[in-house]
């Protein structure tokens, strides 16, 4: 699988998993992004997303998706407790930040979906996109950095 195609499959999954219900965009993003990785973490690991939806805790903050993706790159740039921080962690997270904001003009859940009626399917269907975005975004740093264990991708 090419870079384009395993990035597309991401985003499709990713937002399958919101659009059907099953996750909020923060849990989504690290479900999709933890398989891809071949489930570094258990699947419990989804848990600690939970809190992040609707910009933390429906506060209207930092936009779930994106508190979902600085997550889901620190499975493979983060540290553990005694070890020095990675020098890439810092820097992906902030071009995660960066890109979003480049596309939506803001990573503020309530800036990002003003346009829209809470509880809207039109909002939804925002919300959906951006969560692709977020997952194909990390899903194709990792691919690039080959962090991906992945025997066809090439």
């Amino acid at each position: 699988m090419n870079k384009d195609e395993l990035v597309k499959e991401v985003r499709e999954t990713a937002e399958g998993y919101f659009k059907r219900g099953e996750f909020f965009c923060s849990e989504a993003v690290v479900k999709t992004i933890n398989d891809l990785l071949g489930k570094p973490f258990s699947d419990d690991v989804t848990k600690l997303a939970s809190g992040f939806p609707i910009g933390v805790g429906k506060a209207g903050c930092l936009c779930g998706a994106v508190s979902g993706g600085v997550m889901s790159l620190g499975m493979v740039y983060g540290r553990c407790h005694g070890e020095a921080m990675q020098d890439e962690m810092l820097p992906k997270a902030q071009e995660l930040h960066n890109h979003i904001k480049s596309i939506y003009n803001s990573t503020c859940c309530r800036v990002m979906t003003k346009d829209f009626e809470f509880g809207s399917q039109e909002r939804k269907n925002h919300c959906i996109k951006i969560t692709g975005e977020v997952a194909a975004y990390v899903a194709g740093k990792l691919y690039d950095d080959g962090k991906i264990p992945c025997n066809s991708c090439k």
